[in-house]
């Protein structure tokens, strides 16, 4: 006579089995905040109002000639939230009675909620770079240009560009300290199969490490070039096409940002939240669901166009 067998008992065996883990998504890192200078002054309203002061100037002075006394240029930087935000999940009772992971649902539901928006307000900070400059143009200051597409084939990243990036910020006398650049995946992928990278990494052991374990840890290189310091980034502006001074770069041309990071006056852009991410609860009788909302409300401008130079590559560079 046979025992139990898989065979002949199969309604003792689960077909099914689960376990008390969720699996969750895996997230990136978020760094576009350490680079914004935060405005705190906003009582009330709007809009605020920054005056910008020029330059004095000189003139020839001529003896029994009076002297001619002129006005500093002066300017208005008008900022304003413009952004209004919010994330909201809801579980119903029945599911919460019925359901073995109801709690870690709920329990989840927070964090990612203020995941979500900061997302969002990594990629507004970086749209607004973009569209603060003129699209398609070369955007000069002092006589350098703050906008092109990247100097090598396809169009890719090039060393060349990070030399043509310090130099615009020393033209437009951005300090030097702090210098950043915040680059697509695409562009550390071309790096690092640069042949001329070995190059710029000195001593040996540093070659030796980027080749064991790769151009970049936690989203930030383990070198610089040329001074900037690189990480990389998801929320760059993406599907961009355009021609600057004849070179074109297609749809899938994506912003890549250099900039000084200096804390102060000096930063690229400004923000600021009218309301920090709140988070409401709530029992809703009628529907017999509890409601969970995280709401914000911020704004974000490029502040100094001085202090920003965008190279646009193509994400196309990378084989499939």
């Amino acid at each position: 006579m046979a025992g139990f067998t898989d065979q002949n008992t199969i309604n003792l065996t689960r077909s099914q089995l689960w376990t008390r883990n969720l699996k969750t998504l895996l997230l990136d890192d978020l760094n576009a905040m350490k680079f914004v200078r935060i405005l705190s002054d906003f009582p009330d309203g709007f809009v605020i109002n920054i005056p910008s002061l020029g330059e004095a100037e000189t003139a020839d002075f001529n003896e029994n000639m009076a002297v001619r006394y002129s006005s500093m240029d002066t300017g208005n930087f008008q900022f304003s939230f413009d952004q209004y935000k919010y994330s909201a999940n809801a579980i119903s009772e029945k599911f919460k009675r019925d359901s073995y992971y109801s709690q870690d649902v709920i329990a989840a539901f927070v964090p990612r909620q203020h995941r979500a928006i900061m997302e969002g307000v990594e990629t507004r900070i970086f749209s607004v770079a973009n569209s603060g400059q003129t699209v398609s143009n070369l955007n000069t200051i002092n006589g350098a240009s703050h906008r092109w597409v990247a100097s090598g084939t396809t169009p890719v990243m090039s060393f060349q560009d990070f030399a043509k990036a310090r130099y615009a910020l020393v033209k437009a006398n951005v300090p030097l300290n702090n210098l950043c650049c915040v680059v697509d995946p695409s562009v550390a992928y071309t790096l690092e199969t640069n042949t001329n990278v070995t190059n710029l990494l000195s001593p040996q052991r540093n070659w030796g490490d980027i080749t064991t374990q790769g151009i970049a840890s936690g989203f930030k290189f383990r070198f610089n070039i040329f001074g900037f310091d690189i990480y990389e980034s998801n929320y760059l502006p993406q599907g961009i096409t355009e021609t600057i001074n004849s070179v074109t770069v297609t749809t899938s041309g994506v912003a890549n940002f250099f900039f000084s990071a200096t804390p102060g006056d000096t930063q690229p852009w400004v923000g600021a939240f009218r309301q920090m991410p709140t988070v409401y609860s709530d029992f809703n009788k009628d529907l017999q669901q509890s409601e969970y909302l995280t709401i914000t409300e911020y704004g974000f401008k490029l502040y100094r166009p001085e202090n920003l130079v965008t190279v646009l590559t193509s994400t196309a560079a990378v084989p499939a």
